[in-house]
Parts: structure tokens; C-alpha cells; sequence
């Protein structure tokens, strides 16, 4: 990890507008928790047992080949928000580095579907096999209920959806540490078959077997974007962002690995691959006297965190977006007492209601992995073009060969190599002619105003 110095400035342009601006809440360890808490949830709680369906038994394969992807691309990340400390991540890189305004806004409108979209894959969670424990009622009624109490706690404040999010972090990491330890008691106990552990499904070949349930795997370590589109409601991000986010997503990927051999070791693949709720089979067989209500409540809470994290997430895009006058400055609208940005908020949830009505949970987390390799890979690209402009303070530099191989893996895993359903692709062919609907529109709403790379938000609060 390398820290550089910059040697000429950056003169923040403050924006005319009187608007309140977002309130700075996020120390190290509230940033350590966010990070942990945005990756862990809906990936390894609902969409594990769709992953085994793919690879077969040696579900902790694809998991692994995941972390170490993203790894790389965190590190890209690390770079840039030291550098550029503001809300709207990757939008924001994609316009200093490549200068236009057409592109950046269809990369940021790809992420903030991607927040979308996962928020909406764990609002279909929350209605399955999990909730079933508890009482049957119709699924979409309960995914539209669910997106609308996202949008309540994300409008009530950043304070409050953050005490929401340390307290469902712990309980969410909870329920994996159970799954461990009945891993580990069952390995003390003789139980399982490991021999599952070391089975590929051969039905397409090994090698796109992996590569197609990398793909969809990647889906539960994409979490740390969310992350830095918080840059602006942190204390210090260029210093407490490196540390932040490289370990927040070594523990998760630690951590998804060890449920997955767990998973694989106790339960047949055809059974998790057949449950959208694939840790409850784990706790089933490995530990038949644990609660299953329990266990239940606890993943419902995972879910329900990751899927308020990414809504926060894409409405902070939106406003961001807005302040750099990408998109409509009354997306940038914040309420004056509560201070949070009320009119992306409410978009972002109307999109949310729409996908959780008529798209299935798989598509939904491929779809979402999709898009972010594909915003991952200009990302790569773009923290390398962005060192020809320098800062007037210290940031993290990530070693050239990094952002490198990050471009390179993430798209060859958004490509049709990998054996991704057509769907996916046709899910977010529509979703991006949208965003062309909503540019064009934009187009004629603020006429030809240039965007200025340089340009910054006001300092918050």
C-alpha cells in the first residue's frame, strides 16, 4: 500500500444552491461495519444454493475466484475515493477520466440499477423459503411492503438507517457464524461428505462451470461500491477508506468461503441449489434441534440489510449526480430537517417496486452482478487514466498491475463466455434504454450545460 502526494490543487466549486447539504456521520469502525455489512446479506443468504446449482458441490470455488476479483477492483476503488472524496463513485471517476458527459451518465445510471436490482433480489428473499417459517402471505404483496419500509428508514435519516445497519450487521454475521460452527461440529462429528467438496458439475464442462457461477457468485461481493457513494458522510474518507474497505472485504470473503465449504459439506447441491433460502438446509441437517424461526429471523435481518444499504446506496448516487449536474439538480433535493436526498429516494423505490413485480430473484442477482463488472472494468480503467492528474493531498496508490488484471477479469466474467442466461443481458439491455429515455429527456430539461470533471460538491457538515 503506497501513499503519494499530489502536487498541484483542486479548487472545489461550490454549487449556488442553498440546498442543505449530507451531514458527516462515518468514523473507521461505523465505515468497517457499513463495508461488512453492505457485502454480507442477500449474495450468500438466498443466492448461494442457485451458485451450487451451477458449479455443483465445490460451491466454495466460485466464491473464492469472486473475492479475489473484487479484491483487485477495491483496490482501484481505494485509489480513487482518496483522491476524490465525494458521493457518486463511479460516475464521478468515469467523468474526470474520460471527459463525457453521455458515458458517465450511462455508468452511473448501470450502478444505480445495480443497487436497484439487488435491493429488489433481496425484497423477493424476504418473501421465500425464509419467511415461510413464520406465515404464508403473497410474495409480491410482501417484496412491495418491504421496499416501501426501506424507503421510510432511508428518509428518516443517514444516522438512523447507520445504527440500523451496525445492528442488523451483527446479526447477520450471526447467523453465518452458526453456520460455521455447525460446519465445524460436524467435521469434529465425522458428519457430511467431503468428497462433494471436490465435485465440478461436469454437464457443460468444468471450466464453464466455474466461470458461470464466478459470475453469479460475484453478485454477494459487490457491496463495497455501495460503500464509496458514503465518501461524502464520512469523516476523513482519503484516510480511513484504504484500511476500511480492503480488510471489511477480506473478512466477508473469509467468511463466505467458510459457509460455503459448509454448505457443501452438509447438504446435497440439488437441495440447495432447489432452495432460495439454502443456509436454512445447512442449519436443517447440520444441527436439527437449532430453531429454525430463529435461524429464519436472522437471515430475513441479513436480507433486509443489504437490501437497505443498497438503496441508500443508489439514492446517494442519484444525488450526487445531481450536485455535479449530471442529472436534474431537483434529484438533489435534501429535506431540510431530516437531510437526506427525499426526491432520489422516492425514484429509486418506484424503479425497485417495479422489478420486484416482474423479474425473478436469480435474474435479478445476475443481472446485478452484470452490470457491476461491467462498471468495475471502467473503473480499472479509469484510476489508470487518472494518474496524469494529481491532488494537493496524500491518497493511496494501488500497485499499476492491479487495476490491470481487474479490467480484464471483470469483463471476461460480463461476458457471454461465461454462459450467462440470455435473460440477464435482455434484463439489462432495458433497463439501459431507460437510462438513454431519461438522458434524452435530461437533454431537454438542462439543455447542453458542460460538465466540469473538476467541479466538487460543497463540504458537508
Amino acid at each position: 500500500m503506497v501513499m503519494v502526494n499530489g502536487t498541484s490543487g483542486e479548487s472545489p466549486v461550490r454549487p449556488a444552491s442553498d440546498e442543505p447539504t449530507l451531514k458527516r456521520v462515518m468514523g473507521p469502525r461505523l465505515l468497517l461495519l457499513f463495508v461488512i455489512g453492505n457485502i454480507l446479506g442477500t449474495g450468500i443468504y438466498a443466492v448461494s444454493g442457485r451458485v451450487a446449482g451451477v458449479v455443483g458441490g465445490a460451491l466454495w470455488v466460485p466464491f473464492l475466484i469472486a473475492f479475489g476479483i473484487a479484491f483487485l477492483t477495491a483496490f482501484s476503488y481505494v485509489e480513487l475515493v482518496g483522491k476524490y472524496p465525494r458521493a457518486a463513485g463511479a460516475a464521478l471517476y468515469t467523468n474526470r477520466a474520460f471527459r463525457s458527459p453521455f458515458f458517465t451518465f450511462m455508468i452511473a445510471f448501470a450502478v444505480m440499477c445495480s443497487g436497484i436490482t439487488s435491493a429488489s433480489s433481496a425484497a423477493r428473499a424476504v418473501s421465500g423459503d425464509y419467511l415461510q417459517e413464520f406465515v404464508t402471505v403473497p410474495a409480491l404483496l410482501v417484496a412491495i411492503v418491504f421496499i416501501a419500509l426501506l424507503a421510510l428508514v432511508n428518509l428518516r435519516g443517514v444516522t438512523e438507517s447507520l445504527i440500523a445497519n451496525v445492528v442488523l450487521t451483527v446479526i447477520e454475521l450471526l447467523g453465518l457464524l452458526i453456520v460455521i460452527a455447525i460446519g465445524v461440529g460436524a467435521v469434529l462429528n465425522g458428519a457430511g461428505d467431503p468428497s462433494r467438496l471436490l465435485e465440478f458439475n461436469a454437464e457443460h464442462g468444468t471450466l464453464l462451470a466455474v466461470t458461470s457461477a464466478t459470475a453469479l457468485a460475484f453478485f454477494a461481493l459487490v457491496g463495497f461500491e455501495d460503500s464509496v457513494n458514503m465518501a461524502e458522510e464520512c469523516h476523513e474518507p482519503s484516510k480511513i477508506f484504504p484500511r476500511g474497505l480492503l480488510l471489511g472485504l477480506s473478512i466477508t470473503g473469509l467468511i463466505y468461503v467458510l459457509v460455503a465449504l459448509t454448505s457443501s459439506l452438509l447438504v446435497e447441491t440439488d437441495v440447495l441449489a432447489g432452495s432460495d433460502g439454502p443456509l436454512l438446509e445447512v442449519v436443517r441437517i447440520g444441527a436439527p434441534g437449532f430453531p429454525l424461526i430463529l435461524f429464519s429471523a436472522i437471515a430475513i435481518c441479513a436480507v433486509s440489510n443489504s437490501a437497505l444499504m443498497n438503496m441508500m446506496m443508489a439514492s446517494r448516487l442519484l444525488y450526487g449526480m445531481a450536485r455535479e449536474r449530471i442529472i436534474p439538480r431537483q434529484f438533489g433535493r435534501v429535506l431540510p430537517v431530516r437531510r437526506t436526498p427525499w426526491v432520489a429516494i422516492v425514484f429509486t423505490s418506484m424503479v425497485a417496486v417495479v422489478l420486484v413485480s416482474t423479474v425473478d430473484i436469480a435474474l435479478l442477482g445476475g443481472t446485478t452482478s452484470l452490470l457491476l463488472l461491467v462498471v468495475f472494468g471502467v473503473v480499472n480503467i479509469a484510476v489508470l487514466v487518472l494518474r496524469r492528474e494529481e491532488v494537493d493531498h496524500r491518497h493511496f496508490r494501488a500497485p499499476t498491475a492491479m487495476p490491470v488484471l481487474g479490467a480484464v477479469t471483470c469483463f471476461l466474467l460480463a461476458s457471454p463466455l461465461t454462459g450467462r442466461p440470455a435473460e440477464e443481458y435482455g434484463i439489462a439491455g432495458i433497463l439501459l434504454a431507460i437510462g438513454l429515455v431519461f438522458w434524452a429527456l435530461n437533454r431537454m430539461i438542462v439543455g447542453r450545460a458542460p460538465i466540469d470533471p473538476a467541479a466538487g460538491s460543497r463540504p458537508v457538515d
